[in-house]
């Protein structure tokens, strides 16, 4: 068995929708790239679960890969499907809901 912590996926050609499974009742992220000059980070989130509202230092975006996820940025609901994406600038409040099962790629660049 692999230990994904210590996994290099470094030169690898990589389908994200692969690398992340949806789990019963639960938001499941596993971090691919963690650099001080950003992140990117794998999420699947099981229909009915979220992020509340928060804000962030930087700037995040959000590449839906599989099914609907629905962002609320600044009191504004954005409805987003598979091959979309969005930007939630950094320090205005936003949220996460999943009304199905959604995956995502998150994004962040930090200044």
């Amino acid at each position: 068995m692999t230990d994904k912590k210590n996994e290099s996926l470094a030169s690898q050609v990589l389908t994200p929708a692969d690398l992340i499974a949806y789990q019963d009742g639960s938001v499941v992220s596993r971090m691919l790239v963690y650099k001080k000059t950003g992140t990117i980070t794998l999420f699947a989130f099981d229909a009915g679960e979220g992020l509340s509202e928060h804000t962030a230092p930087f700037d995040a975006i959000a590449s839906i890969i599989d099914g609907e996820a629905e962002i609320t940025i600044d009191k504004t609901a954005y409805v987003l499907h598979e091959g979309q994406m969005i930007i939630m600038p950094a320090k205005i409040p936003h949220a996460v809901l999943a009304e199905k099962r959604f995956k995502m790629i998150l994004t962040m660049i930090h200044e």
